[in-house]
């Protein structure tokens, strides 16, 4: 197999847009998982506001790699997404309180799904897309699970779901410094490994 390396220096250009994405749904996943007295209007409220920079950063990427890669589109369709699921938490709190499990459950399966594609599409041309791949199928589990047990009690759904956005952030979170060690070994001059 061989690697395409200026389109891994091309995405390890936005590394730190997987780390900012990864430290958001790890801290969203700390306060669902240690602070559950919280309530659900709190939980929907985190929920939006983690989507939505998720969604929004994950449009500005796509767009950004629009001219250089062919998968720019995924990206956006991903952050599409994000931004529906927040932006209906926040315009029906109470319709998103009652149907939190099949929102969360219907973004992570979709996410996580393109997520998959983006890293199946870009395994020959970049480093590190078993992290991508490993966020994505992580998501999609997570997903199915909701849709499975959506009767769960809402002290373990709430547990789950920090679960989940801890695992989620930290495998981002990885790819973020997996490609930020990319980007400075670019910037040094250094050739960058493709392990």
């Amino acid at each position: 197999m061989t690697f395409d390396i200026s389109a891994t220096l091309e995405l390890a250009r936005w590394w730190w847009t997987f780390v900012v994405r990864g430290v958001l749904a790890i801290a969203f996943g700390i306060v669902a998982f240690f602070a559950p007295g919280l309530g659900i209007a709190v939980l929907v409220g985190l929920f939006a506001a983690w989507v939505l920079i998720d969604g929004i950063t994950g449009l500005w990427a796509g767009f950004r790699s629009r001219g250089r890669d062919r998968s720019w589109w995924i990206e956006v369709v991903e952050g599409l997404v994000s931004i529906t699921a927040g932006v209906l938490a926040v315009a029906f709190p109470v319709f998103a309180a009652e149907i939190l499990v099949l929102l969360i459950a219907a973004w992570a399966i979709v996410t996580g799904a393109l997520e998959i594609v983006t890293a199946i599409r870009l395994r020959d041309r970049i480093t590190g897309e078993l992290w991508l791949g490993l966020t994505g199928a992580a998501s999609v589990l997570f997903g199915i699970v909701l849709v499975a047990f959506p009767g769960a009690g809402a002290l373990s759904l709430v547990w789950l779901i920090g679960g989940f956005a801890v695992a989620f952030g930290g495998f981002l979170v990885v790819l973020g410094i997996r490609l930020q060690r990319i980007h400075t070994q670019a910037r040094t001059g250094a050739e960058p490994r493709s392990a």
